[in-house]
């Protein structure tokens, strides 16, 4: 029994990237409308988020006279505890208490983040919020009963803090030179893949290679057509070849 005859899609490379020089025009234009509508949405469409960082020390010391090194290595190994308790219940309840705020718990918490430094006792509170004024506010209540639920649930000597919130001028998010940059890049790729596409769905016949390739007939020559008026049609044809093939 005869295997079954598979169809391979074959790609001539330096035909292929002819193609794409050749139409590069178009993947360019369409790289600029994808950076275009990037931009345009990434301006009117996306809600602009401001973020403000606020800086807190915790001081945790076994001897109120000195500080020793063990303070330093357990404060450091603490620092997980103090994260979890920023963004805790209490915490963002008191703050939407005293700021007057339309907002829960969960809703608060995912606009808090908190990182350390390695190997510091120093943790960045970062807020974000659609108005730059009350971001601020926020970072720094935050920061204020924070601190103070430290020094109570862990019974530690103080938490000071090291730098209040900052007023964000510009919004943190969204970036819009690196959204219309994606869209353009996106835009590219699209419409690179639509003509690549194109390009193997074209089954035609189109040169001496393609006839000998898919039909298996020896090619015996090629004959220029010179450009010539066609009467029928009144259009200027123009210049071919004729495949002459056995």
């Amino acid at each position: 029994m005869e295997p079954r005859n598979k169809e391979v899609v074959e790609i001539d490379m330096k035909e292929w990237l002819f193609l794409i020089l050749h139409k590069l025009w178009i993947i360019v234009i369409i790289g600029m409308i994808g950076a275009g509508i990037a931009g345009v949405a990434s301006v009117y469409l996306i809600k602009p988020i401001y973020t403000s960082t606020t800086k807190v020390y915790v001081i945790n010391r076994q001897d109120e006279s000195r500080m020793t090194l063990s303070d330093l290595e357990t404060g450091t190994q603490l620092t997980q505890d103090y994260m979890i308790l920023v963004k805790s219940r209490p915490v963002t309840e008191q703050v939407i208490k005293d700021l007057n705020l339309d907002l829960t718990h969960e809703e608060l918490s995912k606009m808090i983040k908190v990182n350390t430094p390695q190997e510091t006792r120093i943790l960045e509170i970062e807020v974000d919020y659609p108005a730059p004024e009350l971001a601020k506010q926020l970072a720094d209540a935050i920061a204020k009963v924070s601190s103070e639920r430290m020094v109570t649930i862990m019974e530690m000597e103080k938490v000071n803090i090291l730098e209040y919130g900052n007023y964000p001028v510009k919004p943190s998010n969204p970036n819009i030179i690196l959204n219309t940059t994606i869209g353009g890049v996106l835009g590219l790729i699209f419409a690179s893949f639509i003509i690549t596409l194109v390009y193997i769905m074209n089954d035609s016949i189109r040169t001496a290679d393609d006839i000998e390739r898919y039909l298996g007939i020896t090619t015996l020559g090629t004959i220029p057509l010179e450009d010539g008026y066609n009467k029928r049609h009144g259009s200027k044809q123009s210049k071919r070849k004729a495949v002459l093939a056995s």
